[in-house]
C-alpha cells in the first residue's frame, strides 16, 4: 500500500493463468477454444497474459474487440456476442478478421447480411439460442429464460437458420447458448446441452450442419462456502454428449475472480447504540457487486490487528448513498488505518466501476511471485475533467 496507496484492485498472474488453463487442459485432444469473457475484467494486462498462453475471448463490444486486438490477440479467436451490434461494429469485426458472431436476433442477422454484402464478403455466425433453462441464479445475471433479453427462442431457431444456410453472404458456423452467470450446479448447463443437441440434430436432417458449439461462460466461483463445481467433471461430462464437435466455452468470472482483491484502508470507526460502522475508503462506485447483486465478499484484515475493537462491522464507504456499503455485519477486530481485502474480486470489479460522486477510479496491480507490476495508474482529479468543457458566453 505505500508504493500504490488505496483503494487498490491486486490480480495474481500465476491464478489467472492455471484458472484458463483448467479449462483448457480438461479437454486433452478434443476440439475447443477457451474464449475467455473480456467484460469479466477487460485490463490491458490480464488480456496480454492470457493471450499468451493461448486463450481466445468472448467480446460485447467494438472497444473490448479493439482491447483484445491492443492486447496482442488474433480476431481469429474471437466470438462476438451482444444484443446490440452496430453496423460500425459488424464492419469492424468483419475487417480484422472475426471468428464469429454469436446472433441474438433475427433483426442483428439481417444487419449482418447487409453490412457483409456491402463490403463483397461473407459473414460467419452462430446463432445465440435461448433453451428456457432456469440457471438457478441471481435473476439480473439469468440468461437463458423466455423472459431475458439474450438469444432467440430455441422452437425458432430453425428457419433462421435455413435464412442463414440460403443467404449469399453469411455461413453458418455454429450454434450458441449462454443461461447465466454464477451457476454452481452442472445439471442446468447439462439440461441446456440436451435441448441444444436435439436442435442439431434437427439441422442435420435439412442439411446444415454445425461445426462447433459455443455453450457460453457461467461456471461459479466462491465467494463463501458454496460447494462450486468441478471444471474437469464438467467438461468430461459435456464430451460424453457432443462427439466430435468443436466445444467453445466462455469462462470469465471462473478465470479471474478469485484471482483478485479489492484492498481499502479504514478511515474511522463508529460506534452507536445499535451498529458497528468501519467507514472505509473503498466504496460502491469502486466495487458495486455488493449493492447491485446483493453479493457477498470474504473480508480479511491485511495485518492482523490484536488491540483494536472488536465487533460486527458495516463496512461502508464515503459515497452519499445508504446503499454505499461493501459488507455487513462482519466480525473483525479493527483500528483506524487497518487495511481489509475483500476477496475474490478479479471479476465485475473495476470494470463495472464509476467515477460517482466524481471519485476517480482506482489502480490495478498484478502480481507474479515477488514481482509487482502497476498495469493502471490511478485517476487524478484532473483526469476527471479531462473530456469535459465549459459554456464560453
Amino acid at each position: 500500500m505505500e508504493t500504490y496507496g488505496s483503494p487498490l484492485y491486486v490480480y495474481s498472474r500465476t491464478d489467472i493463468e492455471n484458472n484458463w488453463r483448467e479449462f483448457d487442459q480438461a479437454f486433452d485432444t478434443h476440439p475447443h477454444l477457451i474464449c475467455y469473457a473480456v467484460k469479466a475484467n477487460s485490463n490491458l494486462a490480464v488480456l496480454n497474459v492470457l493471450s499468451k498462453i493461448g486463450s481466445g475471448f468472448d467480446i460485447v463490444s467494438i472497444g473490448e474487440l479493439e482491447r483484445v486486438l491492443f492486447a496482442g490477440a488474433s480476431a481469429s479467436r474471437c466470438v462476438f456476442s451482444g444484443v446490440a451490434k452496430t453496423k460500425a461494429e459488424i464492419k469492424r469485426a468483419l475487417e480484422v478478421g472475426i471468428f464469429c458472431f454469436n446472433v441474438e436476433s433475427m433483426a442483428e442477422m439481417n444487419r449482418i447480411e447487409q453490412v457483409a454484402k456491402d463490403m463483397g464478403i461473407q459473414a460467419p455466425i452462430s446463432l445465440r439460442v435461448n433453451p428456457n433453462v432456469d440457471a438457478k441464479t441471481h435473476p439480473y445475471i439469468s440468461t437463458g429464460l423466455k423472459e431475458n433479453k439474450f438469444g432467440v427462442d430455441i422452437d425458432a431457431a430453425v428457419p433462421i437458420y435455413q435464412m442463414a444456410h440460403d443467404s449469399a453472404y453469411l455461413t453458418v458456423k455454429g450454434l450458441a447458448c449462454h443461461i447465466g452467470s454464477q451457476l454452481i450446479e452442472v445439471s442446468p448447463f447439462l439440461d441446456a446441452l440436451d435441448k441444444v443437441l436435439e436442435l442439431v440434430d434437427k439441422l442435420n436432417k435439412i442439411n446444415i450442419h454445425i461445426a462447433h458449439l459455443d455453450l457460453g461462460g457461467g461456471v461459479g466461483i466462491k465467494y463463501d462456502n458454496e460447494q462450486t463445481i468441478d471444471i474437469n467433471a464438467y467438461i468430461v461430462s459435456i464430451l460424453d454428449k457432443v462427439g466430435d464437435l468443436k466445444i467453445i466455452l466462455e469462462p470469465g468470472r471462473a478465470v479471474v475472480g478469485n484471482a483478485g482483491v479489492f484492498v481499502t484502508k479504514v478511515e474511522f470507526l463508529k460506534q452507536n447504540s445499535g451498529k458497528s460502522f468501519a467507514i472505509i475508503d473503498g466504496a460502491m462506485n469502486d466495487l458495486l457487486r455488493p449493492v447491485f447483486y446483493q453479493a457477498y465478499h470474504q473480508v480479511l484484515p491485511v495485518n492482523e490487528n490484536a488491540k483494536g475493537t472488536d465487533a460486527h462491522w458495516d463496512l461502508v464507504g464515503p459515497i452519499c448513498e445508504t446503499s454505499d456499503f461493501l459488507a455487513k455485519n462482519r466480525k473483525l477486530c479493527l483500528s483506524e488505518g487497518d487495511y481489509l481485502a475483500l476477496m475474490s474480486a478479479g471479476a465485475y470489479g473495476f470494470s463495472m466501476s464509476s467515477n460517482y460522486n466524481s471519485r476517480p477510479r482506482v489502480a490495478e496491480v498484478m502480481v507474479s511471485g515477488n514481482q509487482h507490476t502497476l498495469v493502471r495508474e490511478r485517476e487524478s482529479i484532473q483526469d476527471l475533467f479531462n473530456k469535459e468543457y465549459m459554456i464560453n458566453d
